[in-house]
């Protein structure tokens, strides 16, 4: 197939969780054969901190202003099986209409923020990357959430037709055990961009842990965090990693914890790909719950749960044989069904899944 992605960002991971999918995404597309054109806006922010130069195997349209590109792109939809436009690009309305303009390529949306999504539809706020139309004119919609709220409400709310989940992955190229570094260190780690609708989790499940074990070393990991940020002298700060520095950060901790977004863990069945990143790493996970978890991995067995303070600090007090027993089965877990292979063959199948339920409707429709 050929793939056309009119996305938020493949070049920068800096303050964004696409990016380190598509590359995954995008290179496994790339080896089994498909050919990947990825639309991008050269946004200073993002250029600033561009650690991506080109899609091997691919091609990397950076633009200025969509008329810059706009007959480019027809071109390229024009002789592509699919066309994709993700939520959070900037060009999202216009691309959109440049797909739903033509005959040949399947229109596809692909909400990797689904839960920001479905809250602003309930406060009754515009959606900027989704048109006045909705999702009515696209013959596939992903959301990087599953669970039993999302189809429903995409189909009542935005006109979706087709409805399907399209999870978090991992490139088990990039993120794999690695030796420990002494500066990554830390009894318990957290990666992950500044939000303040993760900060009070944040606080009660790793910042209160650490004033309490003034004796561990913390760190964190991560772009946008304010001058105010309750630190305490046991945490330490690393800023913005870049992908290939996740998996010696992970490696190099004896607990990494997960927090997920308010939106998001409201919404449930909506895992960060941090959490595949960490456990391919080989690191124990620790994560606040929300519904749908063991869907992907098993309490207890797979992955620890911190509700307070005080589950932090039990988990902190395991023993490292067992620690090492539940991050070795989240990485089993994670190799055998969370891998960017696993999800490049599942988008491939959801493609060719529409492709024939498209080709049934017309065939039905001329006789």
């Amino acid at each position: 197939m050929k793939i056309v992605i009119f996305g938020l960002t493949i070049s920068s991971s800096w303050g964004n969780g696409h990016a380190t999918l598509w590359r995954g995404l995008c290179k496994h597309l790339v080896r089994s054969g498909h050919a990947i054109v990825f639309f991008e806006r050269d946004v200073p922010y993002y250029a600033g901190a561009r650690d991506m130069f080109e899609l091997p195997g691919g091609q990397l349209e950076l633009f200025s202003t969509w008329e810059d590109v706009r007959a480019k792109a027809h071109d390229h939809i024009l002789g592509a099986d699919a066309a994709i436009v993700t939520s959070y690009c900037p060009d999202a309305i216009v691309a959109t209409q440049l797909i739903l303009d033509q005959s040949r390529a399947r229109a596809v949306f692909y909400d990797l923020d689904t839960p920001v999504t479905l809250s602003k539809l309930h406060a009754g706020e515009a959606v900027p990357y989704i048109g006045p139309d909705g999702l009515a004119g696209f013959d596939l919609v992903l959301s990087f959430t599953g669970g039993p709220r999302v189809s429903d409400e995409f189909r009542r709310k935005l006109g979706a037709r087709n409805v399907q989940p399209l999870y978090g992955h991992v490139d088990a190229d990039v993120h794999r055990p690695v030796p420990p570094q002494p500066h990554y260190r830390a009894a318990l780690s957290y990666l992950g961009t500044y939000s303040e609708d993760r900060q009070l989790a944040l606080e009660t499940l790793f910042v209160e842990p650490a004033r309490a074990r003034q004796d561990l070393r913390f760190l964190i990991g991560g772009a946008q965090y304010p001058d105010d940020f309750p630190w305490s002298p046991n945490i330490h700060f690393v800023r913005h990693l870049p992908p290939s520095e996740h998996a010696p950060f992970f490696a190099s901790s004896r607990l990494t914890l997960n927090v997920t977004r308010r939106a998001m863990a409201e919404m449930g069945w909506c895992p960060s790909g941090r959490l595949f990143e960490a456990a391919a790493c080989g690191a124990p996970l620790l994560s606040d719950g929300w519904a749908g978890i063991e869907a992907f991995f098993t309490p207890g067995d797979e992955i620890l749960i911190a509700h307070d303070k005080c589950d932090t600090l039990a988990a902190l007090d395991m023993k490292d044989s067992e620690l090492l027993r539940i991050a070795g089965r989240a990485r089993e877990r994670t190799m055998e069904q969370h891998s960017s292979g696993k999800r490049a063959g599942e988008l491939i199948a959801l493609l060719e899944q529409t492709a024939r339920r498209g080709a049934l409707q017309a065939e039905a429709e001329e006789a």
